[in-house]
């Protein structure tokens, strides 16, 4: 590479061999960078919130079967409609327990549902069992 002198200092002569990026190349590059951080970061986020979902979808699945499991073993004469918590296990979930006759005399439709209060969405699980009244 040569250089020539020149009323605004050094000129590149005809050697000159041009070495790095131009700013249009740069700008192009981080434009397609931040195109693709911005879908890494969406599916994230769609990830932890599929994930948080499962774990209440589990969790009052196996709460309400335990409340229904006690709804099916206590005596029907004695059964109540009624709400309630599961303590300190699980603070933020509360049940609630319908007890409705239905159309035929002899059954009884139970349903009980548990509730994740922090969840603004979906935050609701709902078991129904029919059984027969004893007498």
């Amino acid at each position: 590479m040569t250089f020539k002198p020149g009323i605004r200092g050094f000129i590149m002569g005809k050697g000159r061999t041009d070495r790095g990026f131009t700013l249009l190349e740069v700008m192009i590059a981080v434009a397609i960078l931040a195109i693709a951080l911005v879908a890494v970061f969406q599916s994230q986020s769609q990830s932890i919130s599929m994930a948080g979902n499962a774990r209440f979808l589990t969790t009052a699945a196996l709460l309400a079967q335990g409340k229904m499991a006690e709804m099916e073993a206590a005596d029907m004469a004695g059964l109540s409609s009624g709400t309630g918590d599961f303590g300190e296990d699980y603070p933020d979930y509360i049940w609630r327990v319908d007890i409705v006759d239905t159309d035929l005399e002899s059954m009884k439709r139970i349903e009980v549902r548990v509730v994740h209060e922090l969840l603004v969405k979906n935050n609701t699980y709902q078991l129904v069992l029919y059984r027969l009244k004893t007498n």
